[in-house]
């Protein structure tokens, strides 16, 4: 379902960068016209071609990215994330989501909490010729544990910076219900985070800071 707050500015973003991953893969006489029937269309285009690659060009993950994160439906952003993840890797994917998450715009950063649970996709080799000969793939390309700790530090900074409940209520998702699972270096920060739940008007917040946070304190 395509979030309510979309606004007439994303569309046209999500649009121009499909349009430029089009271009990118060679597709001749790529009209931009501002409708979501013609994105979702040349989109939904894109996915067998971008998967059946077994390289991309590295002009073409940036336009990638931003094409996933700024693609205002949930069910549908895996189309970019998908192939990025078979030939960049995890790791440089969830990377750039992070990169998204810190310093990007209120827009931005809810493409990238939607993109990110897309870059858990699972990697096989029968999904995509990108995987590696007699199935074998650099294990290197998908090790991103560093950066999931880092996803986990961004989002409980946002957390506590932002004042729109609802990008509060799509970090709740990305936030450990215990200070145990917590990189022990982040343990101060998920403390104030948890405080600034426990504090909130809303339910919702308030519900997961008591369960987060006991035994805390």
């Amino acid at each position: 379902m395509i979030e309510d707050e979309q606004s007439g500015t994303e569309t046209g973003s999500f649009l121009m960068w499909v349009t430029e991953v089009a271009r990118l893969l060679g597709y001749q006489d790529v009209a931009m016209r501002p409708d979501d029937r013609h994105v979702r269309h040349l989109a939904g285009a894109l996915r067998k071609p971008l998967l059946a690659r077994d390289s991309l060009p590295e002009e073409l993950f940036g336009p990638l990215m931003a094409a996933a994160v700024y693609d205002p439906d949930p069910s549908f952003c895996r189309w970019f994330v998908e192939p990025a993840v078979y030939v960049f890797g995890r790791r440089r994917v969830r990377a750039a989501l992070v990169g998204y998450l810190r310093t990007g715009t209120d827009a931005e950063r809810a493409g990238a909490v939607r993109a990110w649970y897309c870059a858990c996709v699972s990697v096989r080799p029968e999904r995509s010729p990108a995987y590696g000969p007699g199935g074998v793939r650099d294990p290197a390309l998908d090790e991103s544990r560093d950066i999931a700790d880092a996803w986990l530090e961004v989002s409980m900074r946002v957390f506590a910076e932002v004042a729109d409940v609802r990008m509060r209520h799509r970090l709740l998702r990305w936030l450990p219900t215990s200070r145990a699972v917590c990189p022990p270096r982040l343990y101060e920060l998920f403390e104030s985070t948890v405080a600034v739940a426990r504090d909130h008007s809303d339910p919702h917040l308030r519900g997961w800071a008591a369960t987060a946070g006991r035994g805390v304190g």
